[in-house]
């Protein structure tokens, strides 16, 4: 089970004051533990398979835990595309299979001045995230191929949507329609850039920088 819905649009990277241009809050990176062997690092666009445990910084609550709350499974995501917390897709970039670090994020880059939950307004998090497996992500060249059943240079919805349910299948993981169905269409907004329903290699595989 994905550990967040999209979130939606959170303030822009930058606030002018005064005539210039502040860079937002960074989110601020302790690394636990890494292996000593690390073979890929996550990116953008990967598919990251997390533990994590979250707490307020204010008293040390802990709001959730993948550990001990559900079904106690880790979680997907796809980094970079805004599936969990803007704090995560920064924070979890270049991390090793097997690695755990502690994420500090302020709340523009978390639930902002709203909250969520069990999350007051304008609260900063603390995460403690143990990467449990990394997987070419539906983004990839790679896997632009594997999901281009009929080789026509050209992915639709089911398309997408048959590659994700066999990655979640690879791992052990019932395949579960309803967050496929939401990656599939956020994935869409974000890359079918002609609105022609289909999604081309050059619209999948090169509109990534800005991620």
């Amino acid at each position: 089970m994905l550990l967040f819905s999209i979130c939606s649009l959170l303030p822009s990277l930058f606030v002018s004051v005064a005539g210039g241009k502040l860079p937002e809050p960074e989110v601020k990176i302790e690394v636990l533990h890494k292996p000593f062997m690390c073979y890929r690092k996550s990116k953008y666009g990967d598919m990251l398979l997390v533990h994590y445990d979250g707490f307020l910084e204010s008293n040390g609550t802990m709001f959730h835990s993948s550990r001990k709350d559900g079904d106690k499974n880790p979680v997907w995501f796809t980094l970079g595309i805004r599936e969990a917390l803007r704090g995560w897709d920064k924070g979890l970039q270049d991390m090793c299979k097997g690695e755990r670090r502690k994420l500090t994020v302020p709340p523009s880059l978390g639930y902002g001045k709203e909250g969520k939950g069990k999350i007051p307004p304008g609260s900063t998090l603390i995460f403690d995230i143990e990467l449990m497996d990394i997987q070419n992500g539906p983004r990839s060249h790679e896997s632009f191929r594997e999901m281009d059943l009929n080789d026509d240079w050209k992915l639709s919805r089911e398309e997408v949507k048959e590659y994700l349910k066999k990655e979640f299948q690879k791992h052990g993981y019932s395949p579960n329609d309803t967050h496929h169905e939401v990656m599939v269409e956020d994935i869409f907004k974000n890359e079918d850039e002609d609105e022609d329903g289909f999604i081309t290699v050059r619209e999948f595989v090169y509109q990534h920088d800005e991620l």
